[in-house]
């Protein structure tokens, strides 16, 4: 089955201001949608301490039992921030 559309008595600003209408609507409601992808960002293990306010020994520890995912770039440990805030749980 096709659309058909038939406009009667109808200017040719009436339609351009209508197929306008109709695509800002759709723009407006991908911006609302639409979230743009943040960059992932790496911690150094100082860098976690701080954040969770524990030693640096405790998250290396963490990290060796597998609380915490680790990465590692050469000799260098870093904890992917989001995964460091979905390991806090609820109580």
């Amino acid at each position: 089955m096709s659309n058909v559309t038939q406009l009667h008595n109808a200017t040719p600003e009436q339609i351009t201001d209508a197929i306008l209408q109709g695509v800002k609507e759709q723009l407006d409601q991908l911006k609302k949608e639409y979230q743009p992808k943040e960059p992932e960002e790496y911690l150094s293990r100082a860098e976690v301490a701080k954040l969770l306010k524990v030693d640096i020994s405790t998250i290396h520890n963490w990290g060796k039992a597998g609380k915490l995912q680790r990465f590692a770039l050469g000799n260098r440990i870093y904890f992917k921030r989001s995964q460091v805030e979905s390991a806090i749980i609820q109580l």
